[in-house]
């Protein structure tokens, strides 16, 4: 996990995963540096990533008063419990549905938490956030956020993108991709990801995307994607096009058989 700042108000806490097959996917959290400090989501739950410790670099969590999670999968809430038991003063911003999911493993702090629906905001002292659900999501608790003070969106899950090499999935800018490469991957995440949007009414579709804060965002911050700056129209654009994109058909046993086959050394008899 490495940091970078996107500006001055946002630290990147910058995490990848291979997909075989597939390539590299970014799997960031973030900083919101507000007057009441914000980590947005809390990654991977690997059991060799140390979330707190990679959050300790970047600032006290004694001082961060809101941690929102963007939905409840695992490679949203790593670091959750250990961050919530480090920053004492934070009160955890989530959903209803989401508490229930999460509740499934290990219940939460019902003192501590926000609930906060889409349509809805949150002051966090010098500037507001607006709560909103992304046009594509995997999971039906997914609340994303768009900062009035900076323009910046952070979208979640939506715009994600497995990349060719583990670099581009680290990089602090999307536009390293080539534009065609980067369209055809995320058209690919989207199929991955959200496969109910080659069942959609279209229209009734394009009407979300177009209600979205992401059409007037300076800045669109992705769970899977690198930061893409002044490239709203291009992601706009992809979402448009993603009910037409390819259905994505996983590997089948005869597949992952035949992988397994690759792996064995020649003459082992195995």
């Amino acid at each position: 996990m490495h940091t970078y700042r996107v500006g001055d108000d946002v630290t990147v806490l910058n995490d990848h995963l291979e997909v075989p097959g597939l390539g590299f996917l970014p799997v960031n959290a973030f900083v919101l540096h507000a007057r009441e400090p914000v980590v947005v989501d809390t990654g991977l739950s690997l059991p060799d990533r140390d979330f707190v410790g990679a959050l300790r670099s970047v600032v006290d969590p004694a001082t961060i008063r809101w941690i929102w999670l963007t939905h409840p999968d695992r490679d949203h809430t790593g670091g959750l419990f250990e961050l919530l038991d480090a920053a004492p003063n934070a009160r955890l911003v989530t959903t209803f549905l989401a508490v229930g999911i999460m509740s499934t493993e290990r219940a939460l702090p019902l003192d501590r938490l926000y609930l906060l629906n889409p349509g809805q905001h949150l002051d966090v002292g010098d500037r507001t956030l607006h709560a909103f659900r992304p046009p594509l999501f995997d999971s039906p608790a997914t609340v994303g956020f768009y900062d009035d003070k900076t323009r910046i969106c952070f979208s979640s899950d939506c715009f994600g993108a497995p990349l060719a090499t583990p670099e581009l999935a680290a990089g602090s800018d999307v536009r390293e991709v080539p534009a065609e490469q980067l369209r055809a991957a995320q058209l690919l995440w989207a199929a991955v990801d959200s496969p109910w949007v080659h069942r959609v009414d279209t229209g009734r579709y394009l009407e979300t995307v177009r209600s979205t804060p992401i059409i007037d965002a300076d800045t669109v911050l992705s769970t899977h994607l690198p930061p893409a700056i002044k490239l709203s129209g291009q992601l706009t654009a992809m979402l448009a096009d993603a009910p037409q994109a390819d259905p994505f058909v996983g590997p089948d046993q005869k597949a992952l058989e035949a992988m397994l086959a690759s792996f064995q050394p020649a003459g082992s008899g195995v």
